[in-house]
């Protein structure tokens, strides 16, 4: 009992009995006892579930004029098999479910309780129905559920136990971003707790395949499903290394600081955590392993024992040949019968028309590498396509030196953000857009006083580069790719432009 932590056990000890509160008016309506006109017992805490379902199906269908007389429809075509009621009869039903969870005062409904955190009594108000409309003219109140109503309906509905270790991934993170290093242990612990719940149910799914694969169909199922499990620890064991990976940052953080001298109970959490946080990353990477093993090894056996069990089953004279003997089938069901066990029919052909198709000739000759852009031929010079591109061209360069002179050039992400600003986003939907950049990649860096009169005016950033003047551009590759349009991606890139802006021929 000395190492019970009593104050961590108590935590949060209201907002839990908050969430149990939740739950009392379906209790209230279980202790009623309404009948119908065969005297039968009615079910007021399932119908109390039910009018919250009703009601948030109503919301998300956005019909906010939603009352007593639209509740009781929809419980006399529920339950018309099941209780003998007259149409008055369902809306005092319907009234006395809405009144049970919005009282007729108008008020919150409360609850009271002793908070053991805080050692004193405590209450807490909630609302799960809410006024959301009034027809003045037919004096009619609609209702709509409200935040802790939504909240009710939610703690009804089935979270998947597998998603709990995700939940509290995200929960620890929270608790390190915060430097509640005391609440992350606690998480770490009920991490714990999650991965060998997973680990028992691995075990028993393991069981459930070798003895319930009897088709192909259960096959399939337990191949999604086991595929379904394997992608979502693969996506668990990421977050835990993302996790580790932090908390090492921490630690080093800590110790940068020489915090772990003056804070000695802080750091030997901190480095707790590290140990606890690589145990259980550790025994979660061995569920990771048989998830993987269940999937390659236990599942294909069972496909295979299933395989042989049909082999097995399976008379060839029996089911094939005495059906064929004794029942006159007709030449085309009986092709049909033996198709299955016949060779699939090969035919080797040769087309003289091969010698007629085009041959791959290559021949062997000194190429060199040219360093520097594509040039033109000659005819190609006074090219409209050739005069576009380049006119194209200049027109990026200008931008770009416009949005380094604005601080916005410092990578191609940025910039192209810069002409999301100026609306010239149509600018990367543009194939020369993607050339311009692969080009400038491939000549980086572009030093000043490396661009004559000549090669200015053949290459098709000739006049692009002569906006350089005598500054030198920097083109080197950065992290991630942009996919900023559907059709092309590219590599991020660090733009530098180094030399004095005046110095401009």
């Amino acid at each position: 009992m000395d190492k019970l932590d009593l104050q961590e056990i108590t935590s949060g000890y209201s907002e839990r009995m908050r969430r149990l509160a939740l739950f009392d008016p379906l209790f209230e309506l279980d202790r009623k006892r309404e009948q119908d006109l065969s005297n039968q017992g009615i079910d007021m805490k399932g119908l109390g579930l039910l009018t919250l379902l009703f009601f948030f199906e109503q919301k998300l269908m956005r019909h906010y004029r939603t009352g007593v007389k639209q509740l009781a429809a929809f419980l006399e075509v529920l339950t018309k098999e099941q209780y003998h009621l007259e149409e008055a009869g369902y809306e005092k039903l319907a009234r006395m479910l809405i009144q049970t969870f919005r009282p007729t005062t108008g008020k919150k409904r409360s609850y009271s309780f002793y908070d053991w955190e805080s050692q004193r009594e405590d209450g807490i108000e909630y609302s799960i129905l809410k006024a959301n409309d009034f027809d003045v003219a037919t004096n009619t109140q609609y209702y709509t559920l409200d935040e802790d109503g939504l909240e009710l309906v939610f703690a009804t509905k089935e979270f998947y136990s597998e998603f709990q270790l995700s939940i509290n991934q995200l929960m620890l993170r929270k608790q390190l971003d915060k430097g509640e290093f005391k609440g992350a242990l606690r998480q770490i612990s009920e991490m714990r707790i999650d991965v060998e719940s997973l680990e028992e149910r691995l075990v028993k799914l393991k069981h459930e395949i070798q003895r319930s694969i009897v088709s192909e169909e259960t096959f399939e199922r337990y191949k999604r499903l086991l595929e379904d499990i394997y992608g979502r620890l693969t996506r668990e064991d990421e977050e835990f290394k993302e996790l580790r990976q932090f908390v090492k940052e921490t630690r080093e953080r800590l110790y940068s600081k020489d915090i772990h001298q003056k804070e000695k109970k802080t750091y030997e959490l901190v480095l707790k955590i590290t140990r606890e946080l690589e145990s259980v990353h550790y025994e979660h990477s061995r569920l990771l392993q048989q998830s993987l093993s269940l999937k390659n090894t236990t599942l294909v056996t069972a496909q295979e024992s299933l395989y042989y069990t049909g082999i097995q089953a399976f008379n060839f004279n029996q089911d094939i040949v005495s059906h064929l003997v004794s029942v006159p089938l007709p030449m085309d069901a009986m092709k049909g019968v033996l198709h299955p066990f016949l060779k699939v029919m090969e035919i080797e052909l040769w087309s003289p028309l091969t010698v007629l198709a085009e041959q791959n000739i290559t021949e062997e000759r000194e190429e060199r590498a040219t360093i520097g852009f594509v040039e033109l031929d000659d005819q190609e010079i006074d090219s409209p396509y050739r005069n576009w591109l380049t006119g194209k061209f200049k027109e990026l360069m200008q931008l770009l030196l416009t949005a380094i002179e604005a601080g916005k050039g410092r990578t191609l992400s940025i910039f192209m953000t810069f002409l999301d600003e100026a609306e010239l986003s149509a600018l990367y939907q543009e194939r020369y857009f993607y050339d311009f950049w692969l080009i400038l990649h491939q000549r980086s860096p572009i030093v000043n006083g490396q661009i004559n009169e000549e090669e200015t005016g053949k290459t098709l950033l000739g006049e692009a580069l002569a906006l350089l003047g005598k500054r030198t551009l920097a083109i080197e590759d950065g992290k991630g790719v942009i996919h900023q349009v559907e059709r092309y991606s590219i590599q991020e890139m660090i733009i530098t432009l180094e030399g004095d802006e005046d110095e401009l021929s």
